[in-house]
């Protein structure tokens, strides 16, 4: 596809266009995961950070200089978005290593009954986030996420292509982020 094509797409999904964010989405979709599939070996991770890069890109769309090429652009909030998750990872292991629940030799930790306590009281605290949820966000979430769907399953059970698949799951997940820094708040 030409670039004057690709600016096109670019101005019709500043103005709202779905079409052209898919159209975006399917042209870079495999691009953007291969990269990341490349740096961290693991389908999951991959098209997690996948998904929220294109949700970044999307958002930020409005900051998008002309003068750079989109793919070097949406690579580079993906490159971003991984190393961003490899210090989350790094501060989780810490944070672990520091309150001595890790087991010689292994990466598992124990957990106390308190510690199981506190896990299912988040896990219900979530579970009435993803309640407020619309019910095609919900359904996608529950899929992805409880169900461990992969994103083809997801399409075969609600007879959804794939791009429209990735584009719902990225809203239900900004919506439902919305949704926990709020309740956060109050």
């Amino acid at each position: 596809m030409k670039k004057s094509d690709i600016l096109g797409l670019i101005e019709q999904a500043k103005q709202g266009s779905q079409s052209a964010y898919n159209v975006l989405l399917n042209l870079y979709w495999g691009d953007v995961y291969r990269f990341l599939h490349a740096k961290c070996k693991n389908d999951f991770i991959a098209e997690d950070i996948t998904i929220n890069s294109f949700s970044k890109a999307f958002e930020k769309l409005a900051l998008y200089n002309e003068k750079y090429d989109f793919k070097s652009w949406i690579l580079t909030i993906a490159n971003n978005l991984y190393i961003d998750y490899l210090r989350a990872q790094n501060k989780e292991i810490e944070s672990v290593q520091l309150e001595g629940k890790v087991l010689k030799g292994s990466s598992e930790f124990v957990s106390s009954p308190e510690d199981k306590l506190i896990q299912k009281q988040h896990l219900h605290e979530l579970l009435s986030y993803i309640k407020q949820l619309k019910p095609q966000y919900r359904e996608i979430i529950m899929l992805r996420y409880f169900q461990e769907y992969s994103y083809k399953e997801m399409a075969d059970e609600t007879g959804e292509n794939l791009s429209s698949i990735k584009v719902r799951l990225m809203r239900a997940k900004k919506l439902l982020s919305k949704l926990i820094l709020k309740g956060k708040k109050n």
